[in-house]
């Protein structure tokens, strides 16, 4: 399945770009005036190959969980048990994902792919949001002992974020927005953007859910030593995320990579969705094509990974929570973006001189 994905990935579409950035031209504004819009619209169209692309609706938020064998290293203080806890939030509408997905009109799917603890098995109501149950395993092992995961496990979490995009896709969902739940998981997302990103661990390494300085610093060499004993090969992602990534991470790489096979937009939240995306990237590089980057997290690896990736994030409000929500609220701008081409008029639609 992964091979056949990144076959199927390709560039975007250079004539839909260049009609796209015509019609720009032509709308009843200044040229220019949209600012990264414009851009963003072009882009959108080369990935849909025409112009205009469709409306990036309706939307749906995918929340992959799992836990960390290097939890164990006291790099959070937060125990592993929320988790499975926050699964229940979700499930139950009560997250702070929930109330931006409603606020939205989007669908929120959560994915247990490695949660320790085995969460609550069904939602409240069955219009809420639904839990896929596809644990590899309950939990990574501690990176910095032995590899996080086998080849074999990497691989088959890559492909349930693959399977999870092509349901959510055949099911009608116009855009897929990432998101994702793991007490511990900045510190392999740290280790993920500094063997991809090719920068030191402190430039890599943030405070996650707002450590104080002596685990902010423990868990620098956490992501160093686990560095130091794999010395993962950005080339091999696959290696890379077996050794020092978390499940969660290698099924939002599946998920991403499913999307651009399918030529859908995928919307990226923080720094646990860049560092999936450097993986992604690494797997297929075209599939950059398909990404948007919500938002800047206030986790520094998440601007190392934006500009690896050479995406300009649409929002930036310091952000670090996680589970999709800025992503979420960057969605409507996304919306208007693609709006613009349908519904403006141009200036001899209008019979509106032009300068």
């Amino acid at each position: 399945m992964l091979e056949t994905t990144i076959a199927a990935i390709g560039p975007l579409d250079e004539p839909a770009m260049a009609a796209a950035r015509d019609l720009q031209g032509r709308l009843t504004k200044p040229a220019g005036s949209l600012g990264a819009l414009e851009e963003l619209s072009v882009r959108l169209a080369g990935l849909a190959g025409t112009c205009p692309p469709p409306l990036p609706e309706p939307a749906a938020v995918a929340i992959f969980a799992g836990d960390h064998g290097v939890h164990a290293q006291g790099v959070t203080p937060w125990p592993q048990e929320v988790t499975a806890q926050m699964i229940g939030n979700f499930l139950a509408g009560g997250a702070v994902v929930n109330a931006f997905a409603r606020q939205a009109g989007a669908s929120v799917t959560v994915v247990d792919v490695g949660v320790a603890t085995p969460p609550v098995t069904a939602p409240a109501a069955d219009t809420g949001p639904r839990l896929v149950e596809a644990n590899i395993r309950r939990g990574t092992r501690d990176m910095t002992v032995e590899a996080a995961l086998t080849r074999a496990e990497a691989r088959a979490a890559v492909e349930t974020g693959i399977r999870v995009a092509g349901d959510l896709i055949d099911a009608g969902a116009g855009i897929l927005l990432t998101g994702d739940m793991g007490i511990g998981n900045t510190t392999p997302a740290a280790a993920l953007v500094a063997a991809f990103g090719g920068v030191d661990p402190a430039e890599a390494t943030g405070r996650g859910t707002g450590v104080d300085d002596p685990t902010y610093r423990r868990k620098i060499e956490v992501v160093r030593a686990a560095l130091r004993r794999h010395a993962p090969d950005p080339a091999d992602p696959l290696g890379v995320l077996a050794t020092v990534g978390g499940l969660e991470h290698a099924a939002l790489a599946g998920l991403i990579l499913g999307a651009a096979a399918r030529r859908v937009p995928v919307l990226l939240d923080g720094v646990i969705a860049v560092s999936a995306a450097l993986a992604a990237a690494a797997f297929a590089p075209h599939a950059t094509g398909a990404m948007v980057a919500g938002h800047r997290s206030a986790e520094p690896g998440a601007t190392v990974a934006l500009h690896r990736l050479g995406l300009t994030p649409l929002i930036d409000l310091g952000l670090r929570l996680g589970e999709g929500t800025g992503a979420l609220l960057a969605l409507p701008v996304v919306t208007g973006a693609v709006r613009v081409l349908h519904e403006v008029a141009t200036f001899d639609s209008a019979g509106v001189a032009e300068k």
